[in-house]
């Protein structure tokens, strides 16, 4: 076996190693770690109300309500 084919399976060796450990890994994490699910929670919790922050915004913005109005809402939302 000259030196570059060996070059060649060793390099091949090792990214096949890389791949499979990276596979293994993306696996066996997502159901056993209960962390990362509460952590999930959390953040999708903190997106719907931030969602709901951006509706009321919204509505806000394109209503076309006297500036009392928006002072309420804004007001209202400062308040959460």
């Amino acid at each position: 076996m000259n030196p570059f084919s060996m070059v060649v399976c060793i390099v091949l060796i090792v990214m096949v190693a890389k791949v499979l450990t990276a596979r293994y890994r993306a696996m066996g994490d997502a159901p056993a770690n209960p962390v990362e699910s509460t952590d999930a929670l959390r953040l999708r919790e903190e997106v719907q109300q931030m969602k709901e922050r951006i509706q009321v915004l919204e509505r806000v913005i394109t209503d076309n309500h006297k500036s009392v109005d928006l002072d309420r809402e804004i007001e209202r939302l400062r308040d959460r």
